[in-house]
């Protein structure tokens, strides 16, 4: 890595220096529900399980999405006889895990960005190559990884025009933290270009890996139970919602609701503890309510079914043919449309889409998606397209042909990373002779 700049250096000396804040954050994240009180060592870099003996490769990715990325390149690497470590930063992201990560494969918490903590963590899994997912770049993690000579690969590296500004006002900063990895695989030119100016070495395009998950799995029995629940009503669904736009998808159910009087809507949070508040939104609004979390299903009598459980989406993706991506109305940067492409989903999204602008262009250009400025132009979408099934169908196939067509970053991926496995299997079997 070059010479570190004064903010880097600044922020080692403050993180170490507040390392008992730290604990206290801990504690306070804890007691608000967003941290595992099991598992809260993990987060001061305390293991809870031993390291396996052969050779090691560290995967790290923030959240949900990030980490539902990386399963398939788990799986390729889990089929080479390498033991995978899978490291994220949320309670829903392990949750989630916890259901979908494939057997062999260790979960733990990332350690909080605190020098001792990222020692005592790298100490005891001494992982012989990190694949950090999109941009979780943390200084701490990228020093200590560096004095110990782990090679790390930024794979499905995102840097939207926005952060891009940000990073461009402190440049030895950015080449300092990305010149810690050995090489970057951009998702799309655009990433990569701006990856490159920053100062990201050996930087290519592999494409998105969101474009090689598998979609989201489903109980079949659970499934015919909804389908059957549904049946005769138009039905679509609101995924990965964030406050502000509950009240927008309410106002859109209310609005088409006047010509389609058996509307269903369903409505997903991103965070699924915010059920109560959004059912408190309904009621507010004298619309017939239920929560998935309390047990209850989409009778005939509910017109706003809120599903504040983790892991469901693709029952409601199977479920309607009309997704409202969130996080796309409110300023969150837009949640992964491809999920839903692949589940027969025609496409709706709001105009905020700054973490994956390309992502969302591809398939407005495809004729997938469209995009909705407010509340109203997402009523007109979605009355047009429930009223129309022969036009949802023939937006759903479009979104379907440009997930098909986007695909193929996994081989990239794992083409690229190939000669850093080979490297790192030939040191690991020295190590043990």
């Amino acid at each position: 890595m070059i010479g570190r700049s004064i903010i880097i250096q600044t922020y080692r000396t403050l993180t170490a220096l507040l390392e008992p804040a730290a604990a206290g954050l801990l504690l306070w994240r804890r007691r608000r529900g967003k941290e595992d009180p099991a598992r809260l060592s993990e987060r001061r870099g305390h293991p809870s399980i031993e390291r396996p003996a052969k050779t090691l490769v560290w995967l790290h990715g923030a959240s949900v999405g990030e980490t539902v990325t990386l399963l398939p390149l788990i799986e390729r690497l889990q089929r080479r006889g390498l033991a995978v470590l899978v490291t994220s930063g949320t309670v829903t992201s392990a949750r989630l895990l916890a259901q979908r990560l494939p057997a062999g494969a260790i979960h733990q918490f990332l350690p909080l960005d605190v020098p001792r903590y990222m020692r005592r963590f790298l100490d005891h899994w001494r992982p012989d190559l990190g694949l950090i997912c999109e941009s979780e770049i943390w200084p701490n993690l990228m020093i200590e990884a560096g004095k110990r000579s782990v090679p790390l690969v930024l794979v499905n590296a995102r840097m939207s025009e926005r952060s891009f500004r940000r990073w461009y006002k402190f440049p030895q900063t950015s080449r300092y933290l990305l010149s810690g990895f050995d090489r970057c695989l951009a998702q799309s030119q655009e990433d990569g270009q701006r990856l490159a100016q920053l100062g990201a070495p050996r930087v290519s395009i592999a494409g998105n890996l969101k474009f090689d998950v598998p979609a989201p799995p489903a109980d079949p029995n659970t499934l015919a139970l909804l389908d059957g629940l549904a049946a005769g009503r138009p039905v679509w669904v609101a995924a990965s919602t964030h406050p502000g736009e509950e009240e927008d998808v309410l106002a859109a159910h209310l609005g088409v609701r006047t010509h389609l009087p058996k509307l269903l809507t369903i409505v997903v949070p991103r965070h699924p503890d915010r059920g109560a508040e959004v059912e408190a939104l309904a009621l507010a609004n004298d619309v017939a309510s239920a929560r998935r979390s309390l047990g209850h299903l989409p009778e005939r009598d509910i017109d706003f079914y809120i599903a504040d459980t983790l892991g469901d989406l693709g029952l409601f993706y199977r479920l309607a043919p009309v997704a409202f991506i969130g996080g796309s109305l409110a300023p969150i940067g837009g949640h992964n449309p491809i999920e839903p492409a692949k589940l027969g989903c025609a496409l709706l999204h709001g105009p905020l889409v700054h973490k994956s602008a390309d992502l969302f262009a591809a398939f407005d250009a495809g004729g997938g998606a469209i995009q909705v400025a407010d509340r109203q132009e997402l009523a007109q979408a979605v009355h047009r397209w429930l009223s129309d099934p022969a036009a949802a169908r023939q937006a759903a196939r479009a979104a379907a042909r440009t997930s098909t067509e986007l695909s193929g970053a996994l081989e990239r991926t794992v083409q690229a990373i190939e000669p850093l496995l080979l490297r790192a299997t030939i040191g690991q079997r020295e190590s043990v002779e």
